[in-house]
């Protein structure tokens, strides 16, 4: 009833413009804010690592950064405490996404995930296959991981300048299948790209994650709990010999999906605190400064949200941006600049090495990830997102070639020799360049046909 009145109120004075912010739209938005950022700190990169001060980018990014505590002390390169500081931040971001999606998005049922998790299986394999065919017996036959991800900032900031051209059914299936992708991506770092494990740390890092279970089990909220033994756990795993990273991802599976309230329960409370407004015919105006009731109602609503949002949405949403629009960028920056003075740009692209990443991320993805969807929908157990043909997701399977962030983090982990870096990372550079600009024309191009074929029938 109290709603009722707040509605009626507005509605008399003719400002009634209630919008409801949908989730997916506003992660669509930021993903694709955050890839021009991106882009730009990746061009600012290769600038500097190119220019007369080129000398200043590795000494900067190797310059040493040693925190202490007593007779602890970690002492790591700028380079090394975001690749394995601030990049843990990242992979929880991307294990609360996963496990939003496996309790109520696009991976919630077997069907429903069918056709995402089936592109991100043909979308990795395949990839790799090429890569390790053309690299098989060398050195650099280790870096078979690097073409298998997909950049999700990148491919969605890709779709998202086509605008309403493309289908939501397709955005939400290119989400998908990238978030898939990223998790199959952790399982390859934590399996194949740890070099040794050390016993008694992984001893406490299994404490450590036994005692967060049991923080879960009994919904306990307080994210700060989790936010102190989530550094313990860095500490911990930083010791066993696996990535840090993983962190990440094993804490944000624990963070609790509940509220404290149910949505029953909140309507109730805040239609009787919203009630409790008493106000003049004229309307309340500023009133919240000089009631104190109205204030205390207003805490009171404010309070009642946060016990209705779970801590997976509210972390996920205070997070994100800082994600998106600071760590995600800081990598690049340290990360993309590749020396291209004394490079014989020829010999690296047609290496082995370059060659299996442009090919498995150009050729592979895109073969990968419709062959296995076509699998999935011929089988009849998954079906095509309503709006979504088969062109649609041609296009979208071309995108998955953008293999930036993650295609980075692991050649990092593949190779410690500077110029099979370097060589790793022409690769990664070149191919997701080519695969946004095919994959935007592909869709464009069909999405103009489609839209005009659609206006002639009509």
């Amino acid at each position: 009833m109290g709603i009722e009145k707040i509605k009626n109120f507005f509605a008399k004075r003719g400002e009634l413009n209630f919008q409801f912010v949908r989730p997916f739209q506003l992660f669509l938005k930021k993903e694709a804010s955050s890839s021009l950022l991106l882009a730009l700190a990746t061009l600012i990169a290769l600038i500097w690592a190119n220019s007369p001060y080129s000398s200043t980018y590795h000494h900067f990014w190797e310059t040493d950064l040693t925190i202490a505590l007593g007779d602890i002390m970690i002492s790591k390169s700028l380079r090394h405490w975001i690749d394995e500081g601030l990049m843990a931040v990242f992979f929880f971001i991307v294990g609360l996404e996963i496990k939003r999606e496996i309790l109520v998005g696009e991976l919630a049922s077997f069907r429903k995930a069918l056709l995402p998790v089936a592109a991100a299986i043909g979308g990795m394999l395949v990839p790799a296959l090429i890569y390790f065919s053309l690299n098989y017996g060398q050195p650099s036959a280790h870096g078979w991981g690097i073409p298998m991800a997909t950049d999700i900032a990148f491919a969605l900031g890709a779709i998202y300048v086509l605008g309403n051209r493309v289908p939501l059914g397709l955005r939400i299936f290119l989400s998908a299948f990238a978030i898939a992708d990223d998790l199959g991506a952790v399982f390859v770092i934590a399996l194949f790209y740890t070099k040794e494990i050390v016993v008694k740390y992984f001893l406490v890092s299994l404490l450590i994650v036994s005692c967060i279970a049991v923080l879960s089990f009994f919904q306990v909220r307080k994210t700060l709990f989790y936010a102190v033994l989530g550094i313990g756990l860095w500490l911990a795993l930083l010791g066993t010999g696996l990535h840090a990273t993983v962190a990440g991802i094993v804490i944000a599976m624990f963070i609790p999906a509940r509220g404290r309230y149910d949505t029953d329960r909140f309507i109730q409370e805040v239609g009787y605190f919203l009630s409790e407004f008493q106000c003049p015919p004229e309307g309340c105006g500023h009133s919240i400064l000089l009631n104190q009731r109205h204030l205390s109602v207003v805490q009171s609503i404010e309070m009642a949200c946060h016990h209705v949002e779970t801590p997976l949405q509210r972390l996920e949403h205070s997070l994100h941006p800082w994600v998106a629009f600071v760590v995600v960028p800081l990598f690049a920056l340290a990360n993309a600049g590749i020396v291209l003075e004394g490079m014989d740009v020829m010999h690296a692209v047609t290496s082995p090495l370059t060659l299996g990443i442009i090919l498995g991320l150009l050729l592979g993805k895109p073969l990968g990830i419709t062959f296995m969807s076509w699998l999935a929908v011929k089988s009849g157990l998954a079906s095509l997102p309503k709006g979504v043909t088969w062109p649609h997701i041609i296009g979208a399977s071309i995108l998955g070639g953008i293999g930036f962030t993650m295609s980075m983090f692991i050649a990092g982990l593949s190779f410690e020799r500077p110029e099979m870096l370097d060589y790793a990372k022409l690769g990664i550079l070149i191919a997701s360049f080519v695969a946004g600009v095919a994959g935007l024309i592909t869709l464009y191009l069909f999405c103009n046909r489609f839209s005009k074929s659609r206006s002639t029938v009509h």
